[in-house]
């Protein structure tokens, strides 16, 4: 049986679909992964992706969103409903 890891991590943009596609972008680029969705909302600022696949490969993809989040999302601009702790705020993984 073949394994396969979930993350579904939220980051602090939820406005600018251009910032939102290039950290989806950052995961797909890492390869072997799966994108099942992009949700954005504006009224709290906030993305939450999903994507899937063998552990290794979405480890690899959790860490190019969060460093391309970083390098996107200037949190001293940054204004919204929800509290948030950084450009990315938690990167839940479901086995």
């Amino acid at each position: 049986m073949r394994q396969i890891v979930e993350c579904v991590p939220n980051f602090s943009e939820g406005r600018r679909k251009e910032i939102v596609d290039q950290i989806a972008g950052a995961i797909q680029q890492a390869g072997a992964v799966k994108l099942l969705d992009v949700e954005m909302d504006p009224d709290h600022n906030r993305s939450v992706i999903s994507f899937v696949g063998p552990p290794a490969a979405v480890e690899k993809a959790a860490f190019a969103a969060v460093q391309r989040a970083a390098e996107l999302i200037d949190m001293e601009k940054h204004r919204g409903e929800h509290p948030r702790m950084g450009a990315t705020d938690v990167v839940p993984f479901v086995p």
